[in-house]
């Protein structure tokens, strides 16, 4: 089974998703399961993961119903306020919801040392009990309070979001690949290989941009802490569904069947417990 490990889905709302600016006019509009499962057909993707877009618990429920009405909706990375003091309440709340396997807070939007706080160690804290993992969320320059975030918390689950966001487009790579590695001899944290597209030239990158960071990812991580994900429909700003998901086939038909259906599939299977 092969499992597209980062996706998002939204009604489009030029308040709410004020994030999406200008210059990504083709993402001003509602992206659902119905748009997205004739991709995954396409490209032999049997299920996906949806990850929250949105700061509330609305987008938690707005997935969950989504993920119980779409059956290869396999699971979803929601997001409660790990900063609030009734965290618990919060998560209790989704607890009957199998569907909801992990929680993601949108850090690269936060200042220098939120992580690092004793509120946002509190939320994390809170996830273990509940069996929920942890997506990161960052640019380079914040892997340094990453390394202290997975470091403090063993036995939390972590995985690292879009290979952090790696500056391709600059070809800038020491920073980046000191801290990651790094990061990486946590046995506790792996990494999605996604997002990639848009952080190089969007409209003249080529698929040798991509391949020095996947090394250093592949040489750390190794292929049994590496998940394929689409970012659909933000990788729409770079390239189509097909476009992007061939980048990661062509790389990684060096190894062997068992290692590419593990990167493909089993390792997103096993990391969110589906």
């Amino acid at each position: 089974m092969i499992i597209d490990s980062h996706q998002h889905f939204w009604n489009y709302h030029p308040i709410k998703d004020a994030w999406i600016d200008e210059d990504m006019s083709v993402l001003k509009r509602n992206f659902l399961p119905e748009d997205l499962l004739p991709l995954l057909h396409s490209n032999n993707v049997n299920g996906c993961i949806a990850v929250q877009a949105d700061q509330s618990t609305d987008e938690s429920r707005f997935l969950l119903k989504l993920a119980e009405e779409n059956e290869f909706i396999k699971g979803v990375v929601g997001w409660v306020d790990l900063c609030s003091k009734d965290i618990e309440a919060q998560i209790e709340e989704f607890a009957d919801h199998k569907m909801l396997v992990g929680i993601r807070h949108i850090l690269q939007a936060e200042e220098k040392g939120f992580m690092l706080t004793d509120s946002f160690y509190n939320g994390i804290s809170s996830l273990r009990q509940y069996d929920l993992t942890y997506d990161i969320l960052v640019f380079p320059h914040q892997l340094k309070e990453v390394i202290q975030l997975v470091g403090h918390f063993p036995d939390q689950p972590f995985v690292i979001n879009h290979m952090a966001k790696p500056y391709i487009k600059k070809g800038e790579i020491d920073d980046w690949k000191r801290d990651i590695s790094t990061i990486s001899r946590f046995e506790n944290v792996w990494c999605k290989i996604s997002g990639m597209v848009t952080e190089a030239d969007l409209k003249q990158w080529k698929e040798d941009d991509f391949t020095p960071y996947l090394d250093v990812i592949f040489e750390t991580f190794g292929t049994d802490r590496i998940m394929y994900g689409s970012d659909w429909p933000v990788c729409l700003l770079a390239a189509e569904y097909d476009e992007q998901k061939s980048i990661i086939d062509n790389y990684i038909s060096q190894f062997s069947k068992e290692e590419y259906m593990s990167i493909m599939g089993s390792n997103a299977s096993n990391f969110y417990h589906l």
